[in-house]
């Protein structure tokens, strides 16, 4: 029977795309396998995994299960080593078309966001890129809702269905607009990383996982260009998502610049942690764009986040809102940012920081 994205009856499950790059799966994967097992449960379907690659190791594929998975579709080839749009495309199109997933999440991770439209487009499907919420059900959509937005949701009428409502942020991140593919499967989404929180690994869950090795079929005629040769960036990207301690600038340090990030810079060092910033520090050119943090940026939950001279704007919060604990200078004392902060100083950053940072530093000496 010929495939037929309209026929949503005939789709069940939910699937996770598991990135992995020299052989080692990305943790982003585990996020969306995490996020993935609650959409699943909500549905009471199977939720599996998908990995394309070439010789991974077993322990990786069943380590999958440890964060959800019931069940992994190996796909091993030797042209699926390195990634190529045609070849990866290719295989996963063969894949839903056969088994039909009801859902289908990819990380929007620089190969996630070429790979996901691709599928979307052969599979005649729709796809909501960069999402940062993800629900299946009314009654939590509802919940949702009611903590992010202003709607008057008691007041509101809703469709009751299982559709994938995809949110991601729209108008340059000045808006939440909540995304339906109602008529055509799977529905497809990209995440970002890190805004899905990673559930605790069972060892139970990951000896029961299930590999199944999918039959490829794939040849040199199916790729169209050829990878020559793989290089690195020779610049190190701040690790935000990964980071302990995070320290933030915001349009506060506007009258010295320099300054504010240097003081960012060394409370960063004395926490050990790295520097963040906020969307207004990035569009003004004062610091480069892997430091962003929020909706536009990335979502961290680093166990200390500091912020110096950040308003606090919804956009800035929904990325480090969850946050273990939170610690805020402004000097405006009515400033968004007090409001999810767990410790709060109202006064000029360029005099808190240095006696912060003074602070710190005796507290470990006298250790």
């Amino acid at each position: 029977m010929a495939f037929n994205s309209s026929d949503t009856a005939a789709f069940k499950g939910v699937w996770v795309f598991c990135e992995q790059r020299e052989g080692v799966i990305m943790s982003t994967s585990y996020q969306l396998l995490s996020e993935g097992r609650k959409l699943a449960n909500d549905l009471g379907v199977e939720l599996c995994g998908v990995v394309l690659g070439k010789d991974i190791k077993e322990d990786y594929l069943k380590a999958l299960g440890g964060y959800g998975a019931d069940k992994v579709y190996y796909c091993n080839h030797e042209l699926l080593d390195v990634y190529t749009t045609d070849a990866y495309t290719k295989v996963i199109c063969d894949l839903v078309e056969d088994k039909k997933p009801e859902i289908f999440l990819i990380g929007a991770t620089n190969i996630g966001r070429d790979l996901g439209p691709r599928c979307a487009a052969r599979l005649h499907t729709g796809l909501t890129a960069d999402c940062t919420h993800l629900d299946v059900d009314v009654a939590k959509y509802k919940e949702f809702l009611k903590t992010t937005s202003t709607i008057d949701v008691d007041n509101t009428v809703f469709e009751e269905n299982t559709n994938l409502k995809m949110t991601r942020p729209a108008f340059g991140g000045h808006l939440m607009a909540t995304i339906i593919c109602p008529r055509f499967r799977p529905q497809m989404s990209t995440v970002r990383p890190g805004v899905m929180q990673t559930q605790p690994y069972d060892e139970a869950g990951a000896a029961k996982t299930v590999i199944e090795n999918v039959d490829v079929k794939l040849d040199k005629s199916d790729i169209h260009v050829e990878v020559l040769e793989v290089k690195k960036a020779a610049k190190k990207l701040v690790d935000l998502i990964g980071a302990d301690v995070v320290v933030s600038v915001g349009r506060g340090i506007s009258k010295d610049v320099e300054g504010g990030i240097k003081l960012a810079e060394e409370l960063a060092g004395v926490l050990g942690g790295v520097v963040g910033s906020s969307r207004a520090c990035v569009d003004a050119g004062w610091i480069t764009a892997d430091h962003q943090v929020g909706q536009t940026g990335k979502t961290v939950h680093p166990r200390i986040y500091v912020a110096l001279g950040i308003s606090g704007a919804i956009q800035h919060l929904a990325g480090m809102q969850d946050s273990e604990c939170i610690i805020a200078v402004n000097k405006n004392e009515s400033a968004p940012i007090f409001d999810v902060a767990s410790y709060g100083i109202c006064g000029d950053l360029y005099k808190v920081t240095p006696m912060l940072i003074e602070a710190i530093r005796a507290a470990k000496a006298a250790k």
